[in-house]
């Protein structure tokens, strides 16, 4: 949030607050407003656009119906001897103020890799994103795939095995709007997606969506 403060002999300077959450930065804007020495609130987002309070409570308000803070996870299996792989992913997000949980899953010919199936689930989350009508929004990946991560995020370099698929899984990201925000995990905490990786492997293909109950 940037606040542009003017004295009563009009002399002006210019503050800036740290990162934080859009609900909390419109609390203190209305806050500061009260203080009559506002002469422009202008609000900042990962992407660097700037929005004033009536846009930023428009936006809100348009996103509230939409999915939002969506938490995804992805994994990736391959079985050297049938040449299958066996990838699974799970997103959370909410909705008019509801929860909700997606799980897929999908078996996959024509890898050649471990690592190949991680970047397949990968681009699979992706679509399913897409399917869902995310954009224009801050996304969590979370995936014990750490070199996976760790590429996307330009944190290691990338090699031609895997070229293609960061160049796939950056133009898609790039077409929905997204702000990616990496965490790789521990294998125990990306259980969910595990599970429905190696599912696929066997044979069992899973899609659900449901709705989560509240917590108390």
């Amino acid at each position: 949030m940037e606040w542009t403060y003017v004295t009563p002999k009009k002399k002006e300077t210019v503050w800036t607050s740290k990162e934080m959450e859009v609900s909390e930065a419109i609390t203190f804007a209305e806050d500061i407003e009260k203080t009559g020495r506002v002469k422009q609130l202008l609000f900042y987002d990962a992407r660097g656009v700037a929005w004033t309070k009536k846009e930023l409570i428009k936006l809100m308000k348009e996103i509230e119906t939409e999915p939002h803070d969506v938490i995804a996870y992805f994994d990736g299996g391959f079985d050297r001897q049938t040449k299958k792989a066996g990838i699974g992913i799970v997103i959370y997000y909410k909705q008019d103020g509801e929860q909700f949980r997606i799980r897929a899953n999908a078996q996959l010919d024509e890898l050649q890799s471990n690592n190949e199936a991680e970047y397949a689930a990968f681009h699979f989350l992706l679509e399913q994103l897409e399917h869902l009508g995310v954009h224009h929004l801050p996304v969590v990946f979370r995936g014990d795939a750490h070199v996976v991560l760790h590429q996307l995020s330009s944190d290691w370099p990338v090699f031609s095995d895997e070229g293609r698929w960061v160049e796939r899984i950056e133009r898609k990201m790039k077409r929905l709007c997204i702000s990616p925000i990496y965490e790789p995990i521990g294998r125990k905490e990306n259980s969910e997606a595990d599970q429905l990786a190696t599912q696929a492997l066997r044979g069992t293909m899973i899609r659900s969506t449901i709705q989560l109950e509240r917590k108390r």
